[in-house]
């Protein structure tokens, strides 16, 4: 059974950073494309960034670009997502997301991806 779990979210100031990591089980993440989703209240799901299978090319949403770094490791079987310069508007759930099929070249609607982890919580307060 395919499982995916974030860590790593909490309550930061603006400008500070924070490292999410999605461990997944149930399967080789090395063959599935991964993605950062986040969702803030009241709005939808954003595709935040996603990185290619063997983890050489990565894509962004152009809000984070240029602080966000997204990084997988396959033989641990987790992806990271390292934010810097974080802003309130940064404040969200923040998604793991995994398909088998899907290619990693740019982030596809949320409901095209086949597995999820249950979130965890970025907060910057204002």
């Amino acid at each position: 059974q395919v499982q995916l779990v974030e860590s790593g979210g909490g309550s930061v100031q603006s400008g500070g950073s924070l490292r999410l990591s999605c461990a997944a089980s149930g399967y080789a993440a090395s063959t599935y494309c991964m993605v950062w989703f986040r969702q803030a209240p009241g709005k939808e799901r954003e595709g935040v960034a996603t990185i290619t299978r063997g983890g050489g090319t990565s894509t962004y949403t152009a809000s984070v670009k240029g602080r966000f770094t997204i990084s997988r490791d396959n033989t641990k079987n987790r992806i990271y997502l390292q934010m810097n310069g974080l802003t309130p508007e940064d404040t969200a759930m923040y998604f793991c997301a995994a398909d088998l099929v899907l290619s990693c070249t740019t982030v596809h609607a949320a409901e095209l991806y086949t597995y999820w982890g249950q979130g965890t919580q970025v907060t910057v307060p204002s």
